[in-house]
């Protein structure tokens, strides 16, 4: 037992690097409600701070997403590192609204180098051929996220200084990560140098085309969800059901990314094939609880949109990741994966600034039942597609 928990080590540390960097990025969910308060914007500002974020990420995945594959998986982690522990100080130091929208793009920064070298990361480090490496990739990257907003608000509601504490904790677990990666060894042997790394273009071969696209639109949903909730949910919960206890709003946001992860986990038992559609149904239900909880203002209907529509969005994401990388040649699948990304990122920024700027004319409720709408739409139209067409079975999704 021993000797397989010494096996097992470096890749659970790497995966505690992993979800530390994380966290950093969805810290301030429960904290915007108090930043409206000190700097006096409304809520369509709220959606652009929160959305900078995705842009941060977007321009990593084209600009270096293959980074890591050349340096090495640590040099890329210790920049992700440093962009967590320079968005973290833009919080602590924030005087002014820049001061948002730059540790907001910094910690996109960091996401984005993090996403991919770090799972890959996570997975090279574990026993070779265990089908749990994915699972502890996958855990990292999901359970961060989740534990990010709930760390805030509960300081935010208990402690002092809910705008510094927050992050002065992050910028100590950002250290104590720097010194735990010190310790790892590097899984990339031959390493070239910074200058071999070009911009990747996302591209579609013909034969992805078909599975692609309905894919892509059931990650763009389940991301605009999880956008809409990480950016407006704390202010609806204070505004129109009268819940002002931070620790409660991030708890809400974090119980969607775990959902998030035990969606991902279940595609190895349902299947690529049936957890797409399956994604899409949950994905529905979960906007359907949503709009009840708009239309009636009950907390509960809340609470299940985000498990539900957490577990929809893991299982259509983690079978779109599978499908699309089962159907794409080996030389073009960064590419493709790329491509699917970038759209689920913009799914993560595009609508929630559309909400914002409905907020004004029709109000929050009124401007996220038409987000709803929108967003039913495109992804019934992707479940009845697949339904009708499924997609090629992949293999076991921790093999892919």
């Amino acid at each position: 037992m021993d000797g397989d928990l010494r096996g097992w080590r470096p890749c659970l540390l790497a995966g505690a690097v992993f979800a530390v960097c994380m966290a950093g990025t969805t810290l301030p969910t429960p904290l915007y409600g108090l930043y409206q308060e000190k700097f006096g914007f409304d809520e369509l500002t709220v959606t652009v701070v929160y959305s900078v974020y995705a842009f941060g990420v977007i321009g990593v995945l084209l600009l270096a997403g293959d980074a890591s594959d050349a340096v090495g998986r640590r040099p890329v982690l210790w920049w992700g590192l440093a962009c967590a522990a320079a968005s973290a100080v833009c919080f602590l130091c924030a005087t002014a609204l820049g001061w948002l929208y730059a540790g907001r793009l910094l910690s996109g920064l960091s996401a984005g180098l993090f996403t991919g070298a770090a799972s890959a990361y996570v997975i090279e480090l574990a026993p070779r051929g265990s089908p749990r490496a994915t699972f502890v990739a996958t855990a990292a990257n999901m359970g961060g996220l989740g534990c990010g907003p709930l760390l805030a608000g509960v300081l935010a509601q208990y402690a002092d200084r809910p705008l510094h504490l927050p992050f002065v904790v992050h910028l100590g677990m950002v250290a104590v990560s720097a010194a735990v990666l010190t310790l790892l060894p590097e899984t990339v042997r031959d390493r070239k140098p910074l200058s071999t790394v070009r911009p990747q273009r996302p591209g579609l071969p013909p034969r992805v085309r078909a599975v692609f696209g309905p894919a892509a639109a059931a990650s763009f949903v389940g991301f605009a969800l999880f956008g809409v909730f990480t950016s407006v949910s704390p202010s609806f919960l204070a505004h129109s059901l009268g819940v002002r206890d931070h620790a409660v709003s991030g708890l809400v946001v974090a119980l969607a990314f775990f959902s998030s992860t035990a969606g991902q986990l279940a595609v190895g038992r349902v299947g690529v094939a049936r957890s797409l559609p399956l994604g899409c149904a949950l994905l529905l239900a979960g906007l359907a609880l949503l709009a009840g909880a708009l239309h009636w203002d009950l907390l509960a209907l809340v609470v299940l949109s985000a498990v539900v529509g957490g577990t929809g969005q893991g299982l259509s994401f983690r079978g779109a990741l599978s499908a699309v990388a089962r159907v794409s040649e080996a030389d073009r699948r960064a590419a493709v994966i790329s491509a699917l990304f970038v759209v689920a990122y913009t799914g993560i920024s595009v609508p929630v600034i559309g909400v914002g700027l409905l907020v004004e004319p029709i109000g929050l409720e009124g401007a996220g039942l038409v987000f709803i709408a929108c967003m039913a739409l495109l992804v019934s139209a992707a479940g009845v597609y697949l339904l009708r067409r499924p997609v090629p079975e992949a293999e076991p999704a921790d093999r892919t």
